[in-house]
């Protein structure tokens, strides 16, 4: 009776963590839409101007890049009570910085060799499509940094071993306390300058 008690609330918790997780992928998708219109329409309306590609690209990944901050930390994530504000936003920044290089490296590529007053149609084409694909790339790397560096949804969470055994929250407890995020999290705490927002 118990065994089949522990496996029903092993496998509540389970779903919880997945309707959790998909909820959250969906809010992520959401600002993640919103913030590529903002990029996509920016980009183009330079390319119309007949700005280089990748100062195009450069340009509408930062402006799209403020609202992304904002949004995915009002709707998506979870401040984390034990990170410093500043250590949050250095991450984030940090993080973006990465993308952006992602970004840039694709859109080149993806017309390496091409003049681009040559064929304005098929450069700008090809730009785009080097859009979209460093679009989900840079997307992927950013829900993995943020959820892992930046996300507070850890203290809710439950967890089996490969062997099927359930963590108690103690175990869970203890794991993340050895975390490398709780630990950067902390150094914040202890290192934020007297007077700056914790």
């Amino acid at each position: 009776m118990r065994q089949n008690l522990s496996k029903r609330s092993a496998m509540t918790c389970l779903i919880v963590r997945v309707k959790k997780l998909i909820e959250q992928l969906v809010k992520f998708g959401v600002v993640g839409a919103i913030a590529f219109v903002i990029d996509f329409g920016l980009m183009n309306l330079l390319l119309a101007f007949h700005v280089n590609n990748v100062v195009a690209a450069t340009t509408s990944f930062l402006i799209s890049l403020v609202f992304n901050y904002l949004a995915s930390m009002r709707y998506v994530f979870v401040h984390r009570d034990d990170m410093a504000r500043w250590m949050e936003i250095l991450i984030f920044l940090v993080s973006s910085a990465i993308g952006l290089l992602i970004n840039d490296l694709i859109v080149w590529l993806s017309t390496y060799g091409m003049v681009s007053g040559a064929d304005h149609a098929a450069y700008t084409l090809r730009t785009n499509i080097g859009k979209i694909i460093a679009t989900v790339v840079v997307a992927l790397w950013n829900f993995v940094i943020r959820k892992w560096l930046l996300d507070d949804t850890h203290t809710h969470a439950m967890a089996k071993l490969g062997n099927g055994k359930q963590l108690s929250q103690a175990e869970l407890d203890k794991r993340w306390k050895n975390s490398f995020s709780y630990k950067l999290g902390k150094w914040s705490l202890e290192h934020t300058p007297q007077g700056w927002p914790k």
